[in-house]
């Protein structure tokens, strides 16, 4: 064997030793958690830390924006902004319960993450039941969300990157909810009022299309408190299905779009993934990883910067979406699907499955747990061996398939400008 062949089987066994060591702890710290169905229909999971400084929630409601009317898109945005409205909210979780608070909202949930010390643990439930279950959605409160939002909506409009990130979703996805903007436009939050936050409360913000996770506390007592708290959370009095009509398939032409004091290109292609749910998932992330590599070499080729690949998954299909930056021209569409059409190496895959397996290990438990109720997948524990046992000859079964798709191009750029893409 030669030395650089010696090499790199030196360095993939490393790879993959670092990555079953992370995929180890990973499985050591996903313990079953204790469980419970609250009468409505709220599930809770509690792991006990013993020792731990801090108690940690995270809530996750089951619905995101792909739930807003077409044409009034940012209800969702605006209901999650609803629990707490201001910044003294995180004020108060930083000051007083000597921790912190996150709200995230996209279009498969809303979650709220908080963090509190040990024993500030009931302030805390009660803290984020209150938000959760009595929200202001007055006009008026209304009214102050969605100028809170438009000035963020309007901010974000003159980001390139924002801009083409959205543009290329349209562009892929049509009236599909995946096209359209969790936070919404100008014109759909114009649309909005009070009324349809308090729908939206009434048909998605209910106790059984929820999940409750609390790390940090001692079960029995973390039970008796949720109980307390959420237990005349109302629930909803029918099934919310999350099915929508698939989308067409994009035009093939490149989607143009000015936007003034752009210097240089915003470029973003894309192609329809797979689903969170879906057996291909694992296979997925790891292709996401070679084609990263791939994609980082060809842009730094041509002089372009800011090269990335993301695999956009949701409850339903999303998308494997390449941006860069350039000066120049953009890279033609051919480069791109050349970067499937290639075949994998032994060593391109066995380097894209060891950094997929140790970001599988590395995401907090609670988490997966949550996904598993958002998206329907088996368990936890499966969504880890999944990342272990994918092979070569997935990837490239999954590579074939996304041959097949067409590609969507969207190119942001100054007025008047000119740079080609073939």
């Amino acid at each position: 064997m030669s030395i650089s062949k010696l090499t790199s089987a030196l360095l993939i066994g490393f790879f993959f030793l670092s990555a079953f060591a992370l995929f180890g702890n990973a499985q050591k710290a996903s313990s079953t958690p204790r469980q419970e169905k609250l009468l409505n229909g709220l599930r809770v999971h509690v792991w006990n830390v013993p020792g731990v400084e801090k108690v940690s929630l995270r809530l996750r409601i089951h619905s995101g924006s792909a739930f807003d009317p077409q044409g009034k898109e940012g209800v969702m945005k605006l209901l999650s902004e609803s629990f707490f409205p201001n910044n003294e909210a995180e004020t108060y979780f930083a000051d007083e319960l000597g921790g912190s608070l996150e709200i995230i909202s996209n279009y498969d949930y809303i979650q709220i993450n908080a963090e509190a010390k040990a024993s500030e643990f009931l302030p805390l439930l009660e803290t984020v039941s209150q938000a959760v279950l009595n929200p202001d959605l007055s006009k008026e409160a209304t009214e102050k969300l969605k100028a809170a939002l438009a000035k963020s909506v309007d901010e974000a409009d003159n980001d390139p990157a924002y801009v083409a990130d959205r543009s290329a979703a349209k562009r892929l996805f049509g009236t599909f909810p995946y096209g359209r903007p969790v936070m919404g436009d100008a014109a759909s939050i114009q649309k909005i009022d009070f009324a349809d936050l308090r729908f939206a409360r009434e048909r998605l913000l209910t106790s059984d299309n929820a999940t409750l996770s609390i790390q940090g506390v001692e079960p029995s007592l973390a039970f008796r408190a949720v109980r307390r708290y959420f237990g005349s959370w109302l629930k909803s009095d029918k099934a919310v299905p999350s099915t929508f009509r698939q989308p067409d398939a994009p035009s093939s032409e490149v989607a143009r779009v000015e936007l003034p004091g752009v210097k240089g290109s915003e470029v973003r292609y894309s192609v329809r993934g797979v689903a969170r749910s879906s057996k291909e998932f694992a296979a997925a992330e790891v292709y996401e990883r070679l084609l990263q590599v791939r994609f980082h070499e060809a842009v730094a080729k041509s002089g372009g910067t800011n090269a990335s690949v993301a695999h956009n998954e949701h409850i339903l299909p999303g998308a494997f979406v390449f941006k860069y930056s350039t000066q120049g021209a953009a890279l033609p569409a051919t480069t791109i699907t050349s970067l499937w059409a290639t075949p994998i190496t032994e060593s391109e895959f066995s380097q894209a499955k060891s950094q997929a397996l140790a970001s599988a290990g590395k995401r907090e438990i609670s988490d997966l747990w949550l996904d598993v109720d958002t998206f329907r997948l088996t368990s936890a524990a499966d969504e880890l061996k999944a990342f272990q046992k994918v092979s070569l000859a997935d990837v490239n079964s999954l590579a074939a398939r996304i041959s097949r798709e067409p590609l969507a191009a969207v190119l942001v750029t100054a007025p008047k400008s000119a740079s080609p893409v073939n």
